[in-house]
């Protein structure tokens, strides 16, 4: 009788990545990681109430300033308070200026945020498009990785127009995603089935990502035009990747 190869070791690691998938994607290592932003926020805020704080200070002080200087202003001549006026005016514009500057950084970490995961799709797809051995997978593949770069193509330069600079990088989420898809490979392989299961996961999270950006009142106008048609065409291709998920059983 032939002595039949021990798949118990091979059965263990499969389970383990699948374990170790699940707490990326819907675990408590994500909680965790989605977590890290909500304390950087919360840093943050604890920083704006000191420099509030500080900014109620300054201006009663101004104010008890600027009493004194109303009984002298009213003894200056009109073309004095004209001119006076003039830099009044212009000393508001520079105090409106950092909160327009602020409404800019919002809609840059907006976006920001965004291209990280746009990113992350992009890598996605390339990877499908590498491992795929079904032609007709591989053509719409390359579709979706022509699609996200023309998606982060676009979000970075309404990045740029804002001040920021061109966004590259990806998750954490995404990271780890795939150097366990690299760890499935080399176990298990990598059959039609589970690669789209993988694109299927990875525009989950695109579309995560644009609903949580769109939540955003920062992005207004014809930025959140084009982040709204991103995610519409996002959710079309999560549809038919469930369709195509579905062919394959």
């Amino acid at each position: 009788m032939d002595n039949l190869p021990n798949s118990a070791p091979a059965d263990k690691a499969k389970d383990l990545i699948d374990k170790t998938k699940n707490a990326i994607t819907d675990g408590p290592v994500a909680d965790l990681i989605d977590k890290v932003p909500a304390s950087v926020k919360e840093a943050s805020n604890k920083a704006i109430t000191s420099v509030k704080e500080a900014s109620d200070k300054a201006v009663t002080s101004v104010k008890e300033a600027s009493d004194k200087t109303v009984s002298g202003f009213n003894s200056l001549s009109t073309t004095q308070k004209v001119v006076g006026g003039a830099l009044v005016a212009l000393g508001l514009t520079y105090l409106v200026a950092p909160k327009k500057k602020g409404k800019a950084k919002r809609k840059a970490a907006a976006l920001d945020q965004l291209l990280l995961f746009v990113n992350d799709r992009t890598e996605g797809y390339k990877r499908a498009v590498a491992e795929s051995k079904e032609a007709d997978l591989r053509g719409y593949y390359e579709l979706l990785v022509a699609q996200s770069q023309q998606f982060s193509s676009t979000l970075n330069s309404y990045l740029n127009k804002l001040g920021g600079e061109r966004e590259t990088g990806t998750t954490l989420k995404g990271k780890l995603y795939r150097k366990l898809m690299d760890a499935q490979a080399a176990v298990t392989g990598r059959d039609e089935k589970s690669i789209l299961a993988a694109n299927v996961f990875g525009e989950r999270w695109a579309i995560r990502a644009y609903k949580k950006a769109l939540r955003r009142k920062a992005l207004k106008g014809e930025m959140r035009d084009a982040v709204k048609k991103q995610f519409s065409q996002s959710r079309k291709t999560y549809k038919h990747l469930k369709q195509l998920t579905a062919q394959q059983r």
